[in-house]
């Protein structure tokens, strides 16, 4: 008796220890995952520029607002400098050990882009023991899976854009509306809407109305929560955010004036009203996106997680100008669904070849989600010529001192930021109004300038001043070459000239002068 009672024991530490490790083995898989894309694409772009940048003058410039590059480039509309001192105040301690180690001041956009990441994973974390509470280990577990296998979700984990930090209340505010915590998803709600994207006020006002409908909230609690809650944190980010603009300013006010009332936004591009559902979604969920409409049939308490997440994309159409970026808060909603199908195959996996058949289909779309990840990855990593040209300029010029270079828009635009500024004795340019045509370009030493195709004829002064030290290429198309594998072939093309002046500034201005005095 006492023997079975030792082996029952055994096997229940046993079928504990495989739980833990289990769970270990997802969480560091995930972990893992969001490191290696960042890992890939180091480096940022245009639409991340001012939360990078703000990230970086608050831990190289701290309370001294006059060197920050907001006021040189405050972009179209203002940001809130919330997120940036949050992630700066996690990556102050790295700073210090970043110098101690004599390391460039690179490594610390790897630093707080991880720490960016981390705090999503941690928020998804929280989504994710939310959804083991209300459907069981196997769907949280699938979840895991479907979301490490997928791309889109993953890559964004780590990037500074105001999407992302919205990214980390909205997962806040999923765990406390699925855990009843009525409060904390009315502050959460209320300060993901204010501080960064007042468009997640269409999403979490639906899961509120939801909730309404179905009675486990009120209007009265939403004002009573809502009210103080609102104006508590409008307060916070109009305080902060004035204090770093030098003016009165709620950022996300502003955000909200230009790409609503004004309809703005739509200057960068528009796409038809079905967009995000033809092209976006499927890019984003990938194969997991056929598992989805099952879980409406196996599952009423999936209806309650999807239906507002579809309703939010659905009105979110009606902007004109999409991207997937917009929509990124309702995919681990989404993926939640796809997880309970998978949840449902593997629990019956063994009661028919044909469940069998099924629950290996489902095991399958792992396999193709990765593929594409992998594919989509390596495409990715060409996207960002101005990081990597201004990379290879110091690693070309890595004994020159007091060099002078001007970096163009589309370089600007392409991955370079404060952090890829390694010397501190150079001067790095970014005006955007000096144009390459006129003679004052011929100050700098050193060049990042966009190729075009008629470059041979371009009438620039830098063509006959500047000789050609790199030229970074960057993603052309991508197509079908049967002959490799995988048969996916990934064609570049030249993308930033990479230029040194031949001759010092004083000499040329006089020959520049001779030449056109001859002509006259």
């Amino acid at each position: 008796m006492e023997a079975e009672e030792t082996v029952d024991q055994l096997s229940t530490k046993m079928h504990l220890f495989g739980r833990f490790f289990f769970k270990w083995f997802l969480d560091v898989l995930l972990y893992s995952t969001m490191i290696w894309h960042l890992i890939i694409c180091p480096y940022t772009k245009v639409e991340e520029s001012f939360n990078l940048q703000a990230i970086h003058d608050l831990l190289y410039h701290g309370s001294n607002i006059s060197r920050f590059d907001h006021l040189e480039f405050p972009g179209v509309v203002p940001r809130t400098f919330l997120g940036p001192m949050v992630i700066a105040g996690l990556s102050y301690p790295f700073l210090y050990i970043n110098m101690f180690l004599g390391f460039n001041k690179f490594v610390m956009q790897y630093v707080v882009r991880i720490m960016l990441g981390s705090l999503v994973l941690f928020a998804f974390q929280k989504f994710r023991e939310a959804v083991k509470k209300q459907f069981g280990i196997a769907v949280s577990s699938w979840l895991q899976l479907i979301t490490a296998s997928q791309f889109h979700f993953v890559y964004y984990m780590s990037r500074p854009l105001p999407n992302t930090f919205a990214l980390i209340l909205a997962l806040f505010a999923f765990h406390c509306w699925m855990t009843r915590k009525k409060r904390m998803f009315i502050l959460t709600s209320a300060a993901a809407v204010i501080v960064f994207r007042a468009e997640l006020s269409i999403l979490l006002g639906l899961i509120a109305l939801e909730e309404i409908i179905l009675g486990r909230l009120s209007i009265l609690q939403i004002l009573c929560y809502g009210i103080p809650s609102g104006l508590w944190v409008l307060g916070l980010t109009v305080a902060v955010d004035s204090f770093y603009w030098m003016r009165p300013v709620w950022p996300e006010g502003e955000v909200l004036w230009f790409n609503i009332f004004l309809n703005k936004s739509s200057e960068w591009g528009t796409s038809p009203w079905a967009w995000y559902f033809y092209s976006a979604l499927p890019r984003a969920l990938c194969s997991s996106i056929v598992f989805i409409p099952f879980a409406f049939k196996l599952d009423y308490r999936v209806r309650t997680l999807v239906y507002p997440a579809l309703g939010f994309i659905v009105l979110y159409s009606f902007l004109p100008h999409k991207e997937l970026r917009f929509i990124i808060y309702t995919i681990p909603l989404l993926n939640v669904a796809a997880a309970r199908t998978c949840a449902h195959l593997w629990n019956n996996r063994f009661k028919s070849i044909i469940w069998g058949i099924l629950f290996q289909i489902a095991a399958l779309q792992l396999l193709v989600n990765v593929c594409a990840t992998i594919i989509i990855l390596s495409i990715s990593s060409h996207n960002y010529p101005g990081g990597v040209a201004m990379i290879k300029l110091h690693e070309i010029e890595s004994e020159a001192k007091d060099l002078n270079i001007h970096i163009d828009v589309y370089s600007a635009q392409t991955g370079v930021s404060r952090f890829t500024e390694l010397h501190s004795n150079w001067k790095y340019n970014k005006s955007e109004k000096l144009s390459l045509q006129s003679l004052e370009i011929m100050e700098f030493t050193h060049l990042l300038v966009e190729w075009t195709e008629d470059i041979s004829n371009s009438e620039s002064l830098y063509i006959h001043t500047h000789s050609v030290k790199n030229i970074t290429n960057g993603y052309s198309h991508w197509g079908l070459d049967f002959s490799s594998f995988p048969p996916i072939h990934v064609y570049l093309k030249p993308r930033i000239l990479l230029l040194k002046r031949n001759i010092s500034y004083p000499s040329l201005i006089l020959n520049t002068t001779l030449t056109k005095s001859h002509k006259i």
